[in-house]
């Protein structure tokens, strides 16, 4: 299978449903350990810290230029040191394979092999 990592988004088909919570686990397994899923299995999220804002706005950037460039956009909070993210599928109301993929690239910004 290839990584998350390396694949890409892909619009969701009118009829697709969202990850049941054995998919989401098997999912949420391949991203870093930070990651959360809720306990309605309709989202999941991080939290990174930073040491300063500078460092916290170039990561913001560079999500966005993720989010951008696989057209799947989390819900984020940031603050001075502090960015949590949460990825969901809008259109289906749940998880999709989009929400792991974003954030498997997301990881590779902070824990390395960006």
């Amino acid at each position: 299978m290839t990584p998350l990592h390396e694949r890409h988004c892909s619009p969701p088909a009118q009829d697709l449903q969202p990850l049941d919570s054995g998919q989401v686990r098997e999912y949420l397994a391949m991203l870093h350990d930070d990651w959360r899923v809720n306990e309605t299995y309709d989202h999941i999220s991080r939290e990174f810290r930073f040491t300063n804002f500078h460092e916290t706005m170039a990561f913001i950037n560079a999500m966005a230029w993720i989010a951008h460039r696989e057209d799947h956009h989390p819900d984020f909070c940031a603050g001075y040191r502090q960015c949590r993210i949460t990825f969901t599928t809008h259109a289906i109301g749940g998880l999709s394979i989009n929400d792991f993929i974003c954030a498997a690239r997301i990881d590779r910004l902070v824990d390395g092999d960006a």
